[in-house]
């Protein structure tokens, strides 16, 4: 199995030299490096084509782009096929639609979701879509404007979901796959509105498709919401805090993942530095606090379980680690093994299959 490390190159964010490709023992957990993709500006955020023969990377600039890349499956090796606009300033995530047929992009500064084709051979065309968000919210550094953070399709298929940490709002699309464009949602309400000053960044949705998990980078929460497919509409069901309780320093958090079982919900503290866990019940997909893991390093902004749920690689971005834990499938708990990999201003980790 190989992992992808999605980086920062340009000062003052990093100084790593592209994406780092590194082979995944299954056995042991540990990584070994297999080559460095350079020119490639601050790829921040990697996704897999659906045929696991091709990468996407945003480029996280002024002026932002997606890159596309062919995959060796036997070797890991990346090789550059072409890059495409991403139409707004600072793309901080890419993903693909169901259908795979579609790159979908969220641009943070510059408060904009797109989509771009895939073209035959895993090229990507211009994008045939581009949305910019409205709205602002109470926090008066961080959200006086729009700022896209995540997109990604409901796991029906029925629709495209947009966190705005700057506008407090899930937004709800629905993507036309004969034209590639995006559209509000016709069936129900265009959006979900989070706790004023909450900031939702990343989300994942529980195995059963009927649960959504929303981190909120500024409030330093987890976000449970009930997901109903007919209408594309999330209900708050409840929200927690990600911090164990007397922590009084500054954090925010980053990332969430939900166990492949579906009984874990993990997220990361940036400050805390630390894996927040929770269990999940059955039933309601509402989470009960389960501990956290200290990532060993600074700054956890990404991190990734394999597909088997076994493994937990940490990436702490300023301390230039990817931290290797092995995961307990029945509590939920997570143990340093101790390897550590260096890796300069790791942001993103992906794991592929050969």
């Amino acid at each position: 199995m190989f992992v992808y490390v999605g980086t920062y190159t340009e000062p003052p964010s990093g100084r790593a030299e592209g994406i780092y490709v590194l082979r995944f023992d299954t056995g042991s957990g540990s990584l070994t490096p297999v080559r460095t993709v350079t020119g490639v500006p601050n790829p921040s955020f990697l996704a897999l084509g659906a045929d696991r023969q091709h990468l996407y990377a945003v480029n996280e600039l002024t002026e932002g782009g997606v890159s596309a890349f062919a995959r060796d499956p036997r070797t890991g090796e990346l090789r550059a096929l072409n890059r495409q606009l991403s139409h707004g300033a600072d793309p901080c995530y890419v993903g693909l639609d169901t259908s795979g047929r579609f790159v979908l992009v969220a641009n943070y500064s510059g408060g904009t979701v797109s989509a771009l084709p895939i073209a035959a051979g895993g090229t990507l065309d211009p994008a045939s879509s581009v949305i910019r968000h409205e709205g602002s919210s109470v926090d008066p550094t961080r959200q006086t404007r729009p700022h896209a953070h995540m997109i990604g399709s409901t796991p029906d298929g029925r629709y495209v979901l947009a966190t705005d940490l700057g506008a407090d709002r899930i937004v709800v699309y629905q993507l036309d796959t004969a034209t590639g464009r995006l559209v509000p949602n016709a069936s129900g309400p265009p959006f979900a509105a989070a706790e004023p000053g909450a900031g939702p960044r990343h989300f994942a949705f529980a195995p059963n498709g009927r649960t959504v998990y929303v981190i909120n980078e500024l409030a330093s929460t987890l976000t449970v919401y009930a997901y109903d497919g007919e209408r594309g509409e999330l209900r708050s069901r409840q929200t927690v805090s990600s911090l164990p309780v007397g922590f009084a320093g500054e954090n925010s958090c980053a990332h969430v993942v939900v166990s492949p079982d579906g009984r874990f919900v993990y997220g990361s503290n940036r400050g805390h530095d630390s894996i927040a866990i929770w269990a999940t019940d059955e039933t309601s997909g509402e989470v009960t606090p389960a501990g956290h893991e200290s990532t060993r390093g600074k700054t956890p902004r990404g991190f990734a379980l394999d597909p088997t749920g076994a493994w937990l690689l940490a990436a702490n971005q300023d301390s230039d680690t990817i931290v290797t834990f092995r995961r307990d499938p029945g509590s939920g708990n997570l143990t340093a093994t101790g390897q550590v990999t260096e890796i300069p201003s790791p942001v993103a980790v992906l794991f592929a299959q050969d």
